[in-house]
């Protein structure tokens, strides 16, 4: 706009040629010479002072009459009003293709509270990736020798909508996905290992209005044929973390879980050997964020492992009673970008 409004301003100058950058006084003296073929006498000045004049006052009333439309436009964009013509979306900053990269190791692999590694460290990895409010996923771990397995392949899958409430509730984030665990290599052929597992949970930051940077939430986790074929699993799990404020490039974050895992005997899912159904699993610690680099300090523990010590020997998922008591597990992990 402002190079077409140069230009009309520039013709409409045109009729009066150089006399209109001249005072009035300069253009009575010289009008012979600006454009009027000669003519000097009173009625050709009267005239040219005419429209010079004229012209002065329609280029004033265009630019006041320009000054204020722009004005009136700019009030109607703050009244969210829009010129399609020139209006240009904000880019969603929420679809963006994201990406990510783990490595950790660790002390001990936990489960839902039972060691998958006999108690040995291992070392696991991650590939991430999302668009929005989609995400998916491959995560792996090494596996004890006893296992049946040499690792673990889980694939995943899902979205993650979130809810502003604008209260004192703050956000939603809800979790809905599903999960495939998969142990290539394994000797299943009497019962497979592979199985699905669907999930839908939520977290937020409730509490925070109490306890500033506190977050917790739920999720609700569903198999229909668990882990060798031994039915429908349910397993509910319950979360909370207290993020602080970074000192000296760390950040800790204290957090802990709750969880609870219901089976059905009837179709094979036996804890311990000795018709348990169903067990609680819980664990709390420490975690110190220094970049991307985090190290966790955690414990463990299960209500199964003193009944699985009892005689004789149990043959369920708790077979060995060392594998499912309390522990100390130490995981440091690294995340790209």
């Amino acid at each position: 706009m402002a190079g077409r409004t140069h230009s009309w301003r520039e013709t409409q100058r045109q009729p009066v040629g150089a006399c209109a950058e001249q005072s009035n006084q300069a253009f009575l003296v010289q009008s012979r010479d600006c454009g009027r073929g000669g003519s000097a006498n009173l009625a050709d000045l009267t005239r040219d002072i005419f429209e010079m004049t004229g012209s002065r006052k329609l280029i004033s009333l265009c630019g006041a009459a320009g000054i204020a439309l722009i004005a009136l436009s700019g009030a109607a964009l703050a009244d969210g009003y829009e010129y399609e013509g020139k209006a240009m979306a904000a880019p969603d900053e929420g679809r963006k293709f994201t990406y990510s990269f783990g490595l950790a190791g660790t002390s001990d692999y936990v489960f839902r509270g039972i060691s998958q590694t006999d108690n040995d460290p291992t070392i696991q990895g991650s590939i991430d990736i999302g668009y929005g409010m989609f995400y998916a996923g491959v995560w792996g771990s090494g596996l004890g020798a006893g296992f049946g397995a040499n690792a673990e392949y889980d694939w995943y899958a899902g979205i993650k909508p979130s809810w502003d409430t604008h209260t004192f509730l703050g956000k939603v984030d809800f979790d809905l996905g599903v999960i495939y665990y998969t142990y290539p290599g394994a000797a299943d052929a009497g019962a497979e290992f592979d199985y699905v597992e669907f999930k839908a949970g939520y977290s937020s930051s409730f509490w925070s209005f109490l306890i500033p940077g506190v977050t917790s939430g739920t999720t609700v986790y569903y198999s229909p044929d668990n882990f060798g074929e031994t039915g429908g699993v349910w397993t509910v799990e319950s979360a909370y973390a207290w993020e602080g404020h970074e000192i000296r490039g760390i950040t800790p974050t204290i957090g802990g879980v709750f969880g609870a895992v219901y089976g059905d005997l009837s179709e094979g899912y036996n804890v311990n050997g000795f018709g348990e159904d169903k067990y609680y699993y819980w664990n709390a610690g420490l975690a110190l964020a220094v970049g991307n680099i985090t190290f966790d300090f955690r414990y463990w523990d299960t209500d199964i492992g003193t009944i699985a010590a009892a005689p004789p020997a149990p043959v369920g998922f708790c077979a060995d009673a060392g594998l499912c008591d309390e522990r100390f597990v130490f995981t440091v992990s690294v995340s790209v970008p």
